[in-house]
């Protein structure tokens, strides 16, 4: 599956000023790993974001905010954004310092 080279852009632009940031091509999309650990990601349009296991009902309340799945199951601590959900600077920025956050505290 292809992913929108614009939403990696961005993220790439948000996520510059990190040394501990490192993007990597995976199976469907492209992520961005923080300190070692997967934060966030492009899969198709949508932003992936870690947000840990205790994190996904609050952020499947936000709109736009959908389960992330893998071979027909959820993924526990990730869910995916569709485009209305980051499209201005200041959304997508808010969603990544909270996959920031989360890595950062191990979750």
């Amino acid at each position: 599956m292809a992913y929108d080279h614009d939403v990696a852009e961005r993220i790439r632009r948000s996520l510059a000023g990190r040394v501990d940031a490192v993007e990597k091509r995976m199976v469907g999309g492209l992520s961005f790993s923080v300190a070692g650990r997967m934060c966030c990601g492009v899969v198709g349009r949508a932003l992936m974001v870690r947000v840990g296991a205790d994190g996904v009902a609050p952020a499947l309340a936000e709109p736009h905010v959908r389960t992330m799945e893998l071979g027909g199951r959820p993924l526990k601590a990730f869910v995916l954004v569709d485009p209305e959900g980051f499209a201005d600077d200041a959304a997508l920025a808010a969603w990544l310092e909270r996959a920031v956050a989360t890595v950062s505290e191990g979750r």
